[in-house]
């Protein structure tokens, strides 16, 4: 019965199959992952997540929120646990 199939797929076929689906899957993965890391570059150059903290001070500062004394003494201790290089997400 069912002699059209001959012997089945073979380990071939099953090593083809497994490999044809890992493969999707994970194009599926990354491209969600590329969708959701796009929509977090997509605030562009004005974005809050670029921003640093420097930035973040000076604007509080000129909009009053804090004095002058607490202004210079959080630039200090941002100045020293600042990196030189401040890295930002990609």
């Amino acid at each position: 019965m069912m002699g059209w199939y001959g012997h089945g797929m073979g380990t071939g076929g099953w090593i083809a199959m497994v490999s044809m689906m890992v493969l999707f899957w994970g194009l599926v993965i990354f491209a969600g992952v590329m969708i959701f890391r796009g929509n977090d570059r997509s605030q562009g150059a004005g974005g809050a997540s670029e921003r640093s903290a420097i930035e973040i001070l000076d604007e509080r500062f000129a909009r009053g929120e804090i004095d002058h004394q607490e202004y210079e003494a959080r630039k200090t201790v941002l100045r020293v646990s600042l990196p030189a290089f401040p890295f930002r997400r990609i």
